[in-house]
């Protein structure tokens, strides 16, 4: 089966502590809601320190248009990736030897916070010596839940190529939408949560030589994945798009949603590889936010113990949407788990849908 064999992660430089962005949001919001005082709770209670960011503070307290923002999505998305793919295939420490960027066969590019045509992988390919032949897989929409979803499309690649090894490079830049006359409550919540991440892991099939490379005792292996839509859930979460960019859509119904729809997906997904939820050791959550943790937490019945990671992660980087999963993933792999242990990733996003990949380290 196809094995995570490296993954690593790259911070955008403006680090922001919460209680500055509170100070922001009371300056920006006050006028548009005489109840601003309990609304900037979302703040604290979301219980996120830290968050990086790609431009200063400052430049969001000025209107920015569209294409400004987008050019300069294009611009740090090109520069942060490529510094995620080398520190992935040449300063992890993962990996025994440095992999050669010619023997990455395809990359799967993921990121919904901006556009570009040629897509980003292609001007990364233009600075880093891949082979023109490298296949490019851009994946674009697919929110929080891309970052998972970008592993179980590597995974399906390496079933059909096992001689491949494929890189998931996810690079959301998600302060760049944010929109400075937008008063509502969903951008309020969203500039509690939002921020910006890049994450590169490389997977590699069973016949690959790469996967030889790995230092680790143990390697996560994919067993299976898991895809599933939520019908006639588009207002759930996602991206209004409007003249001046992206307006972010966030329902506040999420965790309920996840109370009752996510666990007959997760007992029906483990049930298919004869696992029940006491035989997974790890959960590799994505952390939507505090509420959502809480929600995945009440939905599975686990011990609030095993989303410690993804509450770390949270705390320390915010909501980077589909970056966040490599984070985590990053962070359990230091780890190092024994051989025979199982995890579960675990991702939801626009759709409204949810993205599941078994692993087994072996």
């Amino acid at each position: 089966m196809p094995k995570i064999v490296s993954v690593q992660t790259t911070n955008l430089p403006h680090k922001l502590e919460q209680e500055q962005a509170l100070e922001f949001a009371r300056g920006l919001f006050s006028q548009s809601f005489k109840d601003i005082e309990r609304l900037l709770k979302v703040f604290h209670n979301g219980e996120i320190a830290t968050r990086h960011f790609a431009k200063p503070l400052e430049w969001f307290k000025e209107t920015h248009s569209f294409q400004e923002k987008n050019d300069f999505y294009i611009e740090t998305a090109t520069k942060y990736g490529g510094r995620a793919i080398k520190k992935c295939l040449q300063d992890s420490p993962f990996l025994r030897r440095n992999i050669e960027y010619k023997e990455i066969d395809a990359i799967f590019f993921i990121s919904s916070s901006g556009f570009s045509t040629p897509s980003i992988e292609a001007r990364i390919m233009n600075e880093l010596p891949f082979s023109p032949h490298t296949k490019r897989v851009p994946i674009w929409g697919l929110g929080c839940a891309g970052g998972a979803s970008g592993f179980s499309r590597a995974y399906d690649y390496c079933r059909a190529y096992p001689r491949a090894n494929v890189l998931v490079l996810s690079v959301e830049l998600c302060s760049l939408t944010f929109q400075h006359d937008d008063h509502s409550k969903s951008n309020l919540v969203g500039t509690s949560l939002f921020s910006d991440g890049v994450g590169c892991a490389l997977l590699c099939g069973d016949e690959s030589d790469a996967a030889e490379a790995s230092a680790l005792q143990a390697i996560p292996e994919v067993k299976d994945t898991m895809s599933t839509l939520m019908p006639n859930s588009e207002e759930v979460m996602g991206w209004d798009v409007k003249d001046n960019g992206l307006y972010v859509v966030f329902s506040r119904d999420i965790p309920n949603i996840i109370r009752g729809w996510l666990k007959p997906n997760v007992d029906g997904f483990l049930e298919k590889n004869s696992l029940t939820g006491r035989d997974i050791k790890h959960f590799i959550a994505h952390p939507g936010g505090k509420k959502v943790l809480d929600a995945y937490i009440d939905a599975l019945e686990i011990p609030p113990e095993k989303t410690e990671i993804s509450k770390a992660v949270l705390k320390e980087f915010g909501n980077m949407s589909s970056a966040t999963v490599f984070y985590v993933m990053e962070r359990f792999m230091a780890r190092m788990p024994e051989r025979g242990e199982t995890g579960l990733m675990a991702a939801l996003g626009p759709g409204f849908s949810s993205e599941l990949l078994y692993i087994q380290w072996t």
